[in-house]
């Protein structure tokens, strides 16, 4: 049980009363140390409507023996817009918040030892400034915001987790997916050949969890804007010639090698934005247009 001082304790209290209102859907705590004992939790007139989101894993499987509903996050650095973002898109994922449910959110930096901040959200509709939000990375409408934020998530849990104990990379590319096709190739027997397009739609948990189990495979995950996924094991042979465009060269941060020099370059021959997972250090990137527009770094190691 983490104590709070006196400031934060009087912010939490004030968070609580404000959640007892009838308009208030659901407050979401955000926080990797325990800042509720059991009797308080007990006396808490909100408890139905709480929802815990942690990295911790003791932490959530001791809210989970409290009979509290509780999800996790991955153990990456988020500012507190972001983190808040994730325990959103985790929670729903979850079907915990529903779209038009007014949420209450606290949440504080680094593990969230203190809390210093406090949102109103009204789910489906945006933030101020939406680290995750398709709209901060101007994609067009040609995107749909759930599908790019799923996966980044499932991106997320893929660099955290890695596959049965070791680290993977892997890359995805979302939307302009002929063109896509068009510059690639198959390495390898399509998984996903044979199901139908109902059936391997990302917004689905079940082929979020497909994407995670085939990650360990060598090349990318081409999917379409809506979110079908067309294939995995797809070896990208753009070129990521900028010159003919009138453009800069697009220049990557030393150390990157060639799945991100890949994401770059498919992204400059085509309309499509690129998810790639460092194997070496977890780390989730966002490519458009040759550029990385999000970077979400592991605030942890993975255990191997």
């Amino acid at each position: 049980m983490h104590t709070l001082d006196s400031f934060d304790h009087d912010l939490l209290n004030s968070v609580l009363t404000l959640a007892e209102r009838e308009d208030v859907d659901r407050l979401l705590i955000i926080s990797d140390v325990q800042i509720l004992s059991p009797e308080a939790l007990r006396a808490c007139a909100a408890r139905k409507k709480l929802i815990f989101a942690t990295a911790s894993d003791n932490l959530r499987a001791v809210l989970a023996t409290q009979q509290l509903a509780v999800v996790r996050l991955p153990a990456y650095s988020y500012d507190r817009v972001e983190k808040v973002k994730v325990a959103l898109v985790a929670a729903a994922s979850e079907n915990m918040i529903q779209e038009g449910n007014l949420v209450l959110c606290i949440t504080g930096v680094g593990e969230a030892r203190s809390l210093d901040a406090v949102f109103k959200v009204h789910f489906g509709k945006h933030f101020d400034r939406p680290s995750l939000s398709i709209d901060t990375m101007n994609l067009g409408a040609e995107f749909k915001s759930q599908v790019v934020e799923a996966l980044i998530r499932t991106a997320l849990a893929i660099g955290e987790q890695g596959y049965e104990g070791r680290s993977v990379g892997t890359l995805i590319t979302v939307g302009d997916a002929t063109a896509v096709m068009e510059k690639s190739r198959q390495l390898i027997l399509n998984p996903f050949q044979g199901m139908s397009e109902a059936e391997r739609n990302v917004l689905d948990p079940n082929i979020r969890e497909a994407i995670k189990t085939f990650a360990f495979l060598d090349g990318a995950f081409v999917v379409r804007e809506d979110g079908v996924v067309l294939t995995a094991g797809r070896y990208l042979q753009a070129s990521g010639d900028r010159h003919h465009q009138g453009k800069a060269m697009a220049v990557l941060p030393m150390g990157l090698g060639a799945r991100h020099a890949a994401a770059s370059a498919i992204t400059v021959d085509t309309k499509a934005i690129a998810i790639s997972v460092s194997q070496t250090s977890g780390t989730v990137r966002v490519f458009r247009d040759g550029e990385i527009i999000l970077e979400l770094a592991q605030s942890a190691r993975r255990q191997k």
